[in-house]
């Protein structure tokens, strides 16, 4: 009768809970890069641009707003991917030190600029090439600011003023003037 009973021996084996740990940790580990991923794209919508062919045959990139109401996008300084947010109160490009060290960027002294966080001793750096899904610009000069947070770059209006803007519902179409 005591066959019937259950035994110190009748549990998962020490393999089996070690398997079921780490079946664990991955399904964790998968969800939390899921979870990532989803913040990013809210952050940045635009992670893939490419430019198309807008009416007239003009070449555009479409953006959408971030969960913020930004226009973050995704592109690349001399040819390296950066994240931009579109910044039509800029004067210029503008981007952290650590992201012009970063980029290798020739750094001179620019002086001192007005800031939303007031006055601060600025470098300027050269840009060859400024691109957001394909639209290109050649020959930038770029502030380079010390306190800047992150690695974000603020796309100012001497880029954006080589392209005719068109904002409407949520997206902000930038084309080749026609």
């Amino acid at each position: 009768m005591n066959a019937n009973l259950p035994s110190p021996n009748d549990g998962p084996s020490r393999l089996g809970k070690a398997m079921l740990f780490g079946a664990w940790i991955a399904a964790t580990a998968l969800i939390a890069m899921l979870f990532q991923n989803y913040l990013d794209r809210r952050e940045n919508p635009n992670q893939n641009l490419a430019s198309e062919v807008g009416p007239g045959g003009v070449s555009q990139v479409v953006l959408r707003q971030s969960i913020g109401g930004h226009y973050v996008a995704s592109g690349t300084i001399n040819g390296e991917p950066v994240i931009f947010m579109l910044d039509t109160g800029a004067t210029m490009v503008s981007l952290s030190r650590q992201l012009a060290r970063r980029l290798d960027l020739p750094m001179r002294p620019g002086g001192m600029s007005k800031t939303a966080n007031g006055m601060v001793q600025t470098w300027i750096t050269h840009l060859d090439s400024v691109s957001l899904g394909g639209l290109t610009a050649h020959n930038l000069r770029a502030t380079v600011l010390p306190n800047f947070p992150g690695d974000q770059v603020l796309l100012g209006m001497d880029f954006l003023k080589r392209f005719e803007l068109i904002q409407r519902g949520g997206e902000l179409t930038v084309r080749l003037p026609s």
